[in-house]
């Protein structure tokens, strides 16, 4: 192969290299270094050895995640407050009804689902479920059996059985509901906010001790209601809000002073009522928010 051709092959697969690693570490800028240490891996391997470029490349990149999600594991044990996976300025654009499934996996609620997994059970859920990977290929890339492989994609499966956190309903739905609940925070309303929240919502902010959160995750309607209507309220402060789909559902953005402080997005059981809160402040986590990227859904793929 030419070093053209080298080039155009790993260029070709840089979006959906880029996505796998955003999904498997939940931090943009690990993502990327992931990606860049596949490309320095792919520049120096003799080509004449690969028999597959893509598989390579997802092996490749996969090991490095694995690797970097390790260091992560004991940065988390420190992190103060809620963790929330890096917040994504998404293109809105019509999804084809076949391609639900591999959008719903960009959102947050489900990103915080792969938390529960072991390394090895994330990767090969996502390169199986979502990146639609053989289970040949998969085994390959983790350097197990094709059995072992098949028990980690079932066993990963079992763990995260949760339909309302990959539920996306009709953008309509999700304007309607955004609309309300901001109305009902601005009011301080707390029977309104009660009337959109799920019995079993859950409320999850992150501040990562360098912006003001809530220290825990609140659940259950009450709670939540109470909170939001007496604290958030106050702490919203009246400040210009932007409209922002974050990672494939809408949501919004408060600014200070041109700035982004905070970005908000919510989630949905089955009956399309709120049952998730997520309130990102961290501002290492907002630095890229106003950058939109593009998703493809049936390739998982991001584009800068």
């Amino acid at each position: 192969m030419s070093g053209t051709s080298d080039s155009g092959l790993f260029e070709a697969a840089r979006p959906r290299l880029l996505g796998l690693a955003y999904r498997m570490l939940g931090s943009m800028a690990d993502a990327e270094d992931a990606v860049q240490d596949t490309f320095v891996k792919w520049q120096s391997v003799e080509k004449a050895s690969i028999v597959n470029a893509d598989a390579f490349l997802t092996a490749v990149c996969t090991n490095r995640c694995l690797d970097l999600l390790k260091s992560a594991h004991r940065k988390r044990v420190d992190y103060v407050g809620p963790w929330i996976p890096e917040p994504l300025h998404i293109e809105a654009e019509a999804t084809p009804e076949g391609d639900l499934d591999r959008a719903q996996s960009l959102t947050t609620a489900f990103l915080l689902l792969l938390e529960r997994l072991s390394p090895k059970e994330r990767a090969a859920y996502l390169l199986r479920e979502v990146f639609a990977k053989p289970y040949e290929e998969v085994a390959a890339a983790l350097g197990i059996s094709e059995t072992a492989c098949r028990q980690l994609v079932s066993r990963a499966g079992k763990h995260i059985q949760d339909p309302a956190s990959r539920f996306v309903p009709s953008p309509d739905h999700q304007q309607r509901m955004l609309g309300a609940f901001m109305t009902a925070l601005e009011s301080g309303s707390t029977e309104q906010l009660s009337g959109l929240l799920a019995e079993s919502v859950q409320f999850r902010s992150d501040g990562g001790g360098k912006a003001t959160a809530l220290g825990r995750v609140l659940e259950g309607r009450d709670g939540v209601a109470k909170y939001v209507a007496r604290i958030m309220s106050r702490l919203w402060g009246g400040g210009p809000v932007e409209p922002c789909n974050i990672n494939g559902l809408k949501g919004f953005l408060l600014l200070e002073d041109s700035r982004v402080v905070t970005a908000l997005t919510l989630g949905y059981d089955g009956d399309g009522r709120i049952d998730r809160i997520f309130i990102i402040r961290n501002p290492d986590k907002l630095k890229r928010i106003t950058s939109p990227l593009r998703h493809d859904p049936a390739s998982g793929a991001l584009w800068q």
